[in-house]
């Protein structure tokens, strides 16, 4: 989450400082980098609806998250 908060500050232009996304409504933990980048492919081709199913599958009210990180 820092990371994220960092790179909006400092004006990166990746997906967070774009669309100023700053609250998490889902994460998932990965041993190993590279299951976690193959999981992230994966999502980010499903429909919107999709990835809103898989989101309250963990999160039926679509509370932030972003204090389990501060």
């Amino acid at each position: 989450m820092s990371q994220h908060k960092e790179n909006n500050a400092n004006g990166s232009k990746n997906f967070t400082s774009k669309y100023n996304a700053t609250f998490l409504l889902y994460f998932e933990k990965f041993a190993w980098i590279q299951e976690a980048i193959a999981r992230e492919k994966e999502v980010k081709d499903w429909r919107r609806e999709k990835k809103i199913e898989l989101i309250k599958t963990i999160n039926p009210d679509l509370d932030f998250l972003n204090y389990l990180f501060e």
